[in-house]
């Protein structure tokens, strides 16, 4: 009988140790079997294939000149009064530098957070030829992008060209039926009199697509209008230059390519290394990858991480307690900059849009792109927030 009482003690205290409970703390402690799922956050995807033809040197100086507008309005979008993640892709097509294997089509930058990288990627494309297959665009980006699966993304695809839409061996609508049942919205964007773009079924395609189709003169230059408070935030954004602390392999080379898409930004015009000043103040410009101030927001313990070698040169021979102080200044001057140029870009667009009511301009390719994600947004159960 005492064997049997000890035995009976014994699996009754195994099984209260199985059922998790921590006496000290009246917490429950998971299982070895219980799984922690991480859940998606909601996510932004906008991929923008662009034709790079030879007639299409408008069009690319026209995504250069407003990629930073258009980051810009998604950052007003809210899902249930929090930021979605904002990722960007590029393709270029129609170009006769591109194998007529892959049907002269190029993946030039993934579906990424990475803005810097999206800016110089756009910086970098070249017209030559060509033969524009949209259908086989369109294919390639719906097939090999990273596209989210959680309801609540929103997932827009944009097609900008002059051609008929109906070139090549792929069908369009096969296609932009293949995006439909991944929830990915197809617009289009003809470079050229509506009329003509309606009869090359450039509107068919954006009506299959259960998207929005507009014209625009692509060899029209962008018109930007100045402000009394853009001078400030570009003084601004060349104070939080210096609040960003790179580390790792590629820490260097990607603090110095921040600097080049400002300066490519600046060459652009002054307004446009303004709209990119105002993109930087953002929650949605994130550099975890290379810069400390923003790797220690997503990781509390990434100092400890880091080896010797991978911080910059002025603070391998500091302490992980002077690191820690020094990133937190970092941080500090960082959110008090981020937040005035956040005021000042205020003031900014409630001035443009007054100057904007005065004039009735054509869209461009920002325009078009701007109005109909704000649409989409709408009815998606999202948030605009000025």
């Amino acid at each position: 009988m005492r064997n049997t009482f000890i035995i009976s003690s014994l699996f009754a205290t195994a099984l209260s140790f199985a059922n998790c409970t921590n006496a000290k703390s009246n917490e429950r402690i998971p299982m070895a079997t219980e799984k922690k799922v991480k859940t998606e956050n909601t996510k932004i995807q906008v991929a923008i294939l662009l034709d790079t033809s030879n007639s299409m040197d408008g069009l690319i100086e026209q995504a250069k000149s407003r990629l930073w507008n258009i980051v810009n309005t998604l950052t007003t979008l809210k899902y249930h009064g929090k930021t979605p993640d904002i990722e960007i892709g590029l393709y270029e097509y129609g170009n006769d530098g591109l194998s007529a294997q892959s049907n002269y089509i190029r993946q030039v930058a993934p579906l990424t957070t990475d803005l810097d990288l999206i800016s110089e990627k756009l910086f970098s494309l070249r017209t030559n030829g060509g033969s524009e297959y949209c259908g086989a665009v369109i294919a390639d980006a719906t097939n090999q992008l990273n596209w989210g699966k959680d309801k609540s993304n929103m997932k827009l695809l944009y097609i900008a060209g002059n051609e008929p839409f109906n070139q090549g061996n792929i069908n369009y609508k096969e296609a932009i039926s293949d995006a439909l049942k991944k929830d990915i919205y197809v617009n289009t964007i003809f470079c050229g009199n509506q009329e003509e773009g309606i009869r090359t079924f450039w509107k068919d395609g954006a009506d299959a697509g259960k998207g929005k189709y507009f014209n625009i003169d692509s060899n029209k230059a962008v018109i930007y209008i100045a402000t009394p408070y853009d001078v400030r935030i570009s003084e601004c954004n060349a104070q939080i230059n210096t609040t960003y602390i790179s580390y790792g392999a590629m820490g260097n080379a990607k603090k110095r390519n921040q600097e080049m898409q400002d300066s490519n930004a600046q060459r652009v015009s002054a307004a446009n290394y303004t709209e990119r000043a105002v993109s930087k103040s953002k929650a949605v410009y994130k550099n975890d990858s290379w810069d400390l101030v923003d790797k220690i927001k997503d990781d509390e313990r990434a100092i400890d991480k880091l080896k010797k070698e991978e911080l910059p040169r002025e603070l391998q021979n500091k302490s992980k307690a002077e690191i820690k102080v020094y990133v937190d200044k970092k941080a500090k001057e960082r959110e008090a900059i981020q937040k005035e140029i956040g005021e000042l870009a205020k003031k900014r667009q409630s001035y443009i849009d007054a100057e904007m009511k005065k004039s009735n301009t054509q869209d461009d390719l920002g325009g078009a792109i701007n109005s109909s994600v704000i649409a989409f947004a709408k009815t998606k159960g999202y948030t605009v927030e000025k």
